[in-house]
């Protein structure tokens, strides 16, 4: 009985023991790790080291294994500890000790014994993850000790290698450090050379900041000793400026004065060298002038002739003949000029013609300082003379505004005229807008051709250029010249006639959309632009040139005083038409013409460039005077807000320009400036000016001073009536006057000799008193220098033959002379004896002064010779630039009338007898397009007008013939050139024959196609 119940107890620990496999199994096949960690914890089973912390590692490996198994058979097999096996079924659960009949064991259930290696694997793993974590520290150590062992044994061979290795690092490194040291010095040279003006800036800053502190030092040197050196010095710079005071105001300055500065007078080999140089650029600059002007006229001349050439109207060799002829006058130099004597007229040596040249220095001076005088006159003449008048004779009366002085009062004239004209000739503010103001009108031809083209150019350059740089930039602002233009196109691409009209109304136009977007695109590109040249004017108000603006000031204030009621808007308006429309917009229009863009030779600005250009000043135009596009130009209406926003632009651009300080304070001058200036006034006028000037202040002198007491009237009646040519420029001279004028030169030098050789205290004392030795060899040394001086003297420069031969007198020689010259004028009442010959030492002393204040003349006028030699060089070079492309462009003629002639050569000499022609008749023409109509004469009796087009031996020329029923009818020459010509002005349709119609653009597409080949 025990050994039943014993086995039975087997029975039911060995089935719960199968049950429990058959969970864990269970389990691992539905993946749920807790699951499987529940049943694997079970009892029954007796697994050893399970552990919760590797439940998932125990779901992966006894997945992973049972995946191996197959599933076949249901019966599983376990072995027990005392090596007994059972049996469970996994369909019934049931149990036996006993195998199965059918003998199949399913290999895919996991056993104990493979769930068990299998969780103690997993467990293993587990407990050393664990093992390895407690001692982290340990391993760290050991890891750090084993690494750092590696590194040093490492290092040492490194080491080692290196030591044996130093000769040749130390050379690597020595190449690489004088590499990088080459490759920072040169990127330190290019740094420096894009820096160059940068650096001179800061090495001119540096030598400046040392060159004042060195004068510092000086300055403290000499303010520390000034007691030492002051008396002295001043005693001598006071004396030195009392002797040069008294030889430039003393009425009679003394012998001695005059001899202390005597020597001035003496031509050193500079002022020969100066003299000769005056000369020959005098000379070469009048010869430039004259050939520029030849040369100019010339190109003018040849510019018409080479423009009837395109056009046919004169022949090839006529072009050819006048190119050779303004290539020779360009090689050819002109004769020299022919001084005129200037000692004859009113600056000869008598008592009549001095006074007349004095009286007319007052009048001139009365003109020049009093500008009411000029400014009634120009109102009294006919506006062409009056124009005239001003170009000719009155900016010559204030050389250009070349000084200060002349800037001022030319500006005061301009101020009173236009005071003038406003009080007298304007009755309504608007007036100067539709008229066309003289003053205005001059002011403007003043500034912008004279002074402000510079100005001009630095203003409307930029976007000038930007305008004709855009090949692209096409500007049409007429509805009309859009829809021709898209027209030709068609026709021209096509080469069949368009089905729409030729002739449209602008509102026809507008009906197509092409037309309508092609308009959009250049009203877009028309304020793109404009906007440019807004930026431009407005920010260059400083550009202006002063005499502009202030004019501008004067007109404002003039018309705000005239005209109280007016609006300030009315006011600026018109301020803005003399700024902007007056002075910038022709130069806006034509630039070329104004010299606001340099074109090569030949080069001209092309019609669609002149189109835009013209837009563009047409509403700039609009912008300044607040002028909305409306009526004929009401398609443009869309542009009426930006005119309003741009013309505030305006009037802040008008209020800034008037804003310039009073002329006095611009070139500070006052009412006593004149009575401080040391030297005279000069004007250089031509006798013709002087006469034309005398002459109609005679003729108008009661308009321009109606009081009887006015100085001018005073001037006149000193000046007596208008005198001849002959008397101003001198005619036959009394043969007296010159002995006379040369007497008094031969007396001045000869006595310059003997001042300088022998000392004295009047010149009674020094011609009687006899030299001595010393004196007399002190005056052969000075001749000696003077003769050498004068080998080496230009033949231009040198002395005239007299005193060329008192030079060889000895020194008493020159005093009996001398006294024998000073008693014959006397006899003319030029010297006096009682008074101790002081005229004569005066005249010398006047000599002396103007010596100096020549000199200073001469070295400014030798600096304004070359610079404008250099601007006639290069206009010359500009005039020789454009006659090389007139002879390329001749050349070019040439060589294709050649070929011309020897195609025409061959078709005559049996090659081609026939010239080929285009016979048509009428109706094909009306059915190709080109043939529109013809007057009087029905479709029907078309096709009997035959039309034959002959070429001419002429390149470009045809002869049409018209032929009705076989018999001829008329002729009609055909120029290629001039249907390009009608194609480019938009003339879609021509009359032949007075009486056929022709579309323009399909009669080019059948001539191209025929005879070009195009």
């Amino acid at each position: 009985q025990e050994g039943v119940c014993k086995a039975n107890e087997d029975t039911v620990s060995a089935r719960k023991m199968a049950l429990g496999i058959a969970a864990i199994n269970q389990a691992i096949k539905e993946g749920k790790v807790t699951q499987t960690l529940r049943v694997l914890l079970n009892p029954a089973v007796a697994l050893c080291g399970v552990v919760s912390a590797c439940a998932a590692g125990y779901q992966e490996q006894l997945a992973a294994l049972m995946a191996t198994k197959s599933a076949k058979p249901c019966w599983v097999r376990h072995r027990l500890a005392d090596g007994a096996e059972f049996y469970l079924s996994l369909q019934s659960f049931e149990g036996s000790w006993q195998r199965p009949p059918d003998g199949g064991i399913n290999t895919t259930h996991l056993s104990r014994e493979e769930i068990q290696v299998r969780g103690g694997w997993v467990t293993a793993a587990h407990d050393r993850q664990r093992l390895w974590a407690a001692n982290a520290a340990f391993v760290v150590r050991l890891q750090a000790r084993l690494r750092g062992f590696l590194v040093r044994r490492e290092l040492a061979a490194r080491r080692s290698i290196l030591r044996e290795q130093q000769p040749a690092a130390v050379r690597i490194q020595a190449c690489w450090r004088g590499y990088k040291q080459r490759r920072a010095y040169l990127e330190r040279l290019r740094y420096l050379r894009a820096n160059v003006d940068a650096a001179v800036k800061i090495q001119a800053g540096v030598r400046m900041w040392q060159a004042r502190r060195r004068y510092q030092e000086r300055l403290r040197y000499f303010r520390r000793n000034v007691s030492d050196g002051m008396e002295s010095k001043s005693s001598w710079e006071c004396l030195r400026g009392w002797r040069r005071m008294m030889l430039m105001h003393a009425r009679s300055p003394p012998l001695s004065i005059v001899r202390r500065f005597i020597h001035l007078l003496e031509q050193s080999q500079q002022d020969f060298w100066e003299e000769s140089e005056v000369l020959r650029l005098q000379e070469e600059v009048v010869k430039r002038i004259r050939a520029n002007r030849q040369l100019e006229s010339d190109l003018d001349l040849m510019d018409i002739k080479i423009g009837l050439l395109v056009k046919n109207r004169i022949t090839l060799q006529e072009v050819v003949c006048h190119c050779k002829k303004l290539t020779k006058k360009n090689k050819e130099q002109l004769s020299e000029m022919m001084s005129m004597d200037k000692q004859k007229g009113l600056k000869s040596l008598s008592k009549e013609k001095r006074q007349k040249l004095e009286a007319y220095q007052h009048l001139f001076y009365l003109l020049q300082t009093q500008p009411v005088y000029l400014a009634r006159l120009i109102f009294q003449m006919p506006q062409n003379k009056s124009t005239k008048f001003m170009e000719s004779v009155i900016f010559t009366l204030y050389n250009y505004a070349s000084t200060p002085r002349e800037a001022f009062l030319l500006l005061q004239l301009f101020k009173a005229a236009l005071q003038e004209e406003i009080s007298s000739k304007v009755d309504h503010v608007h007036d100067i807008l539709l008229g066309n103001a003289t003053v205005i009108r001059m002011v403007v031809s003043f500034y912008r051709n004279a002074r402000g083209q510079n100005a001009l150019q630095d203003i409307l350059g930029g976007p000038v250029q930007q305008v004709l740089q855009d090949k692209t930039l096409s500007i049409r602002t007429n509805p009309v010249d859009i829809y021709k233009a898209w027209i030709n196109q068609n026709e021209s691409q096509s080469g069949q006639k368009s089905q729409l009209p030729y002739e449209v109304s602008p509102e026809q136009a507008l009906s197509y959309p092409e037309v309508q977007r092609r308009l959009d695109i250049s009203i877009r590109n028309l304020l793109v632009m404009t906007d440019k040249f807004v930026s431009a004017i407005t920010s260059s108000v400083d550009k202006i040139p002063y005499g502009m603006r202030y004019m501008a000031k004067i007109l404002r204030t003039s018309l705000a005083e005239k005209f109280p009621k007016a609006s300030a808007e009315d006011i600026d308006k018109v301020v803005g038409n003399l700024l902007y429309y007056r002075y910038m917009n022709p130069a806006v229009v034509a630039p070329d013409g104004f010299d606001i863009v340099a074109l090569s030779a030949g080069v001209t600005l092309h019609p669609e460039q002149r189109r835009s250009l013209g837009s563009i000043a047409k509403v700039l135009q609009h912008a300044a005077a607040r002028k909305p596009f409306d009526g004929d130009h009401a398609h443009l209406c869309g542009i009426n807000r930006y005119l309003e926003e741009t013309h505030h632009k305006f009037r802040r651009f008008i209020s800034a320009a008037c804003s310039v300080p009073e002329p006095e304070e611009r070139f500070n001058m006052d009412e006593y400036s004149e009575m401080v200036a040391v030297a005279k006034p000069v004007i250089y006028i031509t006798v013709g000016e002087l006469i034309n000037t005398h002459k109609l202040l005679l003729e108008h002198q009661d308009s321009i001073a109606p009081q009887h007491g006015d100085p001018l009237h005073a001037l006149l009646e000193d000046l007596g009536e208008l005198p001849t040519l002959q008397f101003l420029l001198g005619g036959a001279r009394n043969p007296w006057d010159a002995t006379e004028g040369a007497a008094l030169v031969d007396t001045k030098q000869m006595l310059v000799d003997v001042i300088q050789s022998q000392p004295g205290d009047s010149l009674p004392e020094i011609l009687w008193t006899r030299a001595s030795e010393h004196e007399e060899a002190s005056h052969a040394r000075l001749m000696h220098r003077r003769a050498l001086r004068d080998a080496q003297t230009p033949a231009k420069l040198q002395r005239s033959r007299s005193l060329a031969a008192n030079s060889q007198l000895s020194m008493e020689e020159k005093k009996r002379k001398i006294i024998r010259n000073l008693r014959r004028l006397e006899s003319l009442g030029l010297v006096d004896s009682a008074h101790q010959y002081q005229e004569l030492i005066n005249e010398l002393a006047k000599d002396i002064w103007n010596q100096r204040r020549y000199r200073q003349h001469r070295k400014g006028e030798l600096l304004k010779l070359r610079q404008t030699l250099q601007g006639l060089h290069a206009k010359t070079l500009f005039y020789e630039e454009q006659i090389d492309y007139y002879n390329q462009y001749i050349k070019t003629c040439l060589d294709n009338l050649a070929a011309s002639t020897r195609l025409f050569s061959s078709r005559v000499s049996g090659k081609n007898k026939k010239l080929q022609s285009l016979h048509y008749t009428a109706a094909r023409l009306f059915e190709k397009g080109v043939l529109l109509e013809i007057e009087d004469l029905p479709h029907s009796q078309f096709r009997n007008v035959i039309f034959d087009i002959i070429p001419c031996e002429e390149s470009g020329r045809f002869q049409v013939k018209a032929k009705f029923m076989g018999i001829d009818m008329e002729r009609f020459q055909l120029h290629y050139q001039d249907l390009l010509q009608l194609q480019y002005e938009g003339v879609a349709v021509m009359k032949m024959f007075d009486k056929a119609k022709v579309n323009v653009n399909l009669l080019i597409f059948l001539l191209n196609k025929k005879f070009f080949k195009k």
